[in-house]
């Protein structure tokens, strides 16, 4: 653990993705297990894909999208651990090619260098799926030891519902590395 005494702290990455709206449902586990948590966000996902007032509440910390200055204080501790939920197609490439653009890459960036587990739940269409720049970086990002919970591709099923996003599935995936914390 990063601070000696304290609970563990737990970014969690959240992208652009429908299902985003439910981003509390992990933050309210994480904290149930004992984890701190800060939220990053995509910046598309600021745009009204979750409740970041709400989320803010919540974690009580701001949900962070942009770079600080330098002269601007860190709001969070460094990371324990991040869970990306739900993780989309752009930002899955965009990781694995080591593209920083935004703070929720540069930080999915930095954690591999920095030796920090990572999980993610991927949500991300069959067609986009298919694609074979996504298929690479599902291999990359696990050579690096990303460790991926069972993609969503939210189709809807013939009675009209949609399944659950396995949203604690991203905890479980840390559980090992909470330990160690």
């Amino acid at each position: 653990m990063t601070r000696q005494a304290e609970k563990p702290f737990l970014y969690v990455v959240v992208c652009a993705a429908g299902i985003a709206s439910g981003a509390g449902r992990l933050i309210a586990a994480a904290q149930e297990r004992g984890w701190e948590v800060g939220v990053i966000a995509t910046p598309v996902a600021m745009s009204g894909f979750f409740d970041t007032e709400a989320v803010a509440a919540q974690t009580g910390r701001p949900v962070r999208s942009a770079w600080r200055t330098p002269a601007d204080p860190r709001p969070f501790p460094p990371p324990d651990a991040v869970a990306v939920a739900p993780a989309t197609f752009n930002t899955v490439n965009k990781w694995a090619a080591g593209i920083s653009d935004t703070l929720a890459l540069g930080t999915l960036c930095e954690a591999a260098g920095l030796d920090i587990p990572v999980a993610v739940l991927p949500c991300v269409a069959d067609a986009l799926a298919a694609h074979p720049a996504y298929r690479d970086s599902l291999a990359r990002l696990g050579a690096m030891g990303v460790r991926f919970g069972e993609p969503y591709n939210g189709e809807v099923r013939p009675d009209g519902s949609r399944p659950d996003f396995a949203w604690e599935r991203a905890l479980d995936l840390l559980e090992p590395h909470q330990a160690r914390a």
